[in-house]
């Protein structure tokens, strides 16, 4: 029967370990995703506010704490 005969036997198996290894890559990926994105959002925390006009003080002055 030779090496075919294993072919369909083992084939549901192959499968399930071939879509679990995906899954856990696309884990893996997802993860290091959100810590690589989550670093980006902490630093634009400083947004300006909508409701404030800009003036030309806000726009010329760099050192200006707001």
């Amino acid at each position: 029967m030779g090496i075919h005969y294993d072919y369909k036997s083992t084939r549901g198996m192959k499968a399930m370990e071939k879509a679990a290894k995906r899954e856990r890559k696309l884990a893996e990926k997802k993860a290091k995703r959100e810590i690589k994105e989550g670093k980006k959002k902490e630093e634009n925390i400083n947004t300006l506010n909508v409701q404030e006009p800009i003036t030309l003080d806000f726009i010329t002055n760099p050192n200006k704490n707001k």
